[in-house]
């Protein structure tokens, strides 16, 4: 120990609605870099009175010149959760685009090269595209359950499995073609 005090850990429980705290977290990343607003301001590419305003919370600077101000000690932004882990950005495939080129939804698993029975419109017997993703949202919820359990054993050891859809069938029995 050198006698300094120790930072106890920031918890993240804090209330939502409270002011993002920008000044505190400039003035943080000046004492760590051990430099004033100005030099501050020249490292960052930003004008020295730019720093005092958001010190004194009278401007929030947007994310990219805060990357630029937290750069200069060293650190990075990341979004984390309750519980400190890294939410990890997606990854942009430009081959997994619909017809119109554009993206699917963020918040839908693509399926590439569907097999009979896991695109939407097969009962109707359309041609399957060559990617789709399932519309039904507890569907897609009981596959990820299922995937996270297979993927992190060692998280899980000793929990029972959750349902296999594709197994056990699906509220009323299973979907049609499968």
């Amino acid at each position: 120990m050198t006698g300094e005090p120790v930072e106890p850990p920031t918890m993240l429980t804090d209330p939502f609605d409270i002011p993002w705290p920008a000044p505190g977290i400039v003035r943080a990343i000046r004492r760590r870099a051990d430099v004033s607003q100005r030099e501050l301001g020249r490292v960052a590419r930003v004008h020295p009175s730019t720093i005092g305003r958001i010190e004194a919370g009278t401007l929030t600077p947007s994310i990219a010149m805060l990357r630029r101000i937290i750069g200069v000690a060293g650190f990075r932004l990341a979004v984390v959760d309750e519980f400190g882990r890294v939410l990890a950005p997606m990854r942009d495939r430009d081959d997994l685009r619909d017809g119109a080129d554009r993206r699917y939804p963020s918040h839908l698993d693509v399926i590439a090269d569907p097999e009979p029975g896991e695109w939407w419109a097969d009962l109707y017997g359309l041609a399957r595209p060559p990617e789709t993703f399932y519309r039904d949202r507890a569907y897609r919820d009981a596959l990820r359950r299922r995937s996270q359990w297979e993927v992190r054993v060692a998280k899980y050891r000793g929990v029972p499995p959750p349902r296999d859809p594709q197994r056990c069938g699906y509220r009323n029995g299973p979907p049609p073609g499968w």
